[in-house]
């Protein structure tokens, strides 16, 4: 469960990651999202923060099971 926990995080932190890179650095918010929502910057900023929160408390998951076996 934990690992697909970190997957998702993982596509949420990056598609957080694109839109406030797009934003900044381009012309207009890159990956998916901006296709089916006009999500503002600060939104696609929380998404990143959330999606790197998912995907780092998968990983240490993984990480602690491997080392109490």
């Amino acid at each position: 469960m934990r690992e697909i926990i970190a997957i998702v995080g993982w596509v949420v932190g990056i598609q957080g990651g694109l839109g406030v890179a797009g934003r900044l650095f381009g012309d207009g918010p890159w990956g998916m999202l901006h296709k089916w929502w006009d999500v503002p910057t600060p939104l696609y900023a929380a998404l990143f923060v959330v999606g790197a929160g998912l995907a780092l408390y998968g990983e240490t998951s993984k990480h602690c099971r491997k080392a109490r076996a």
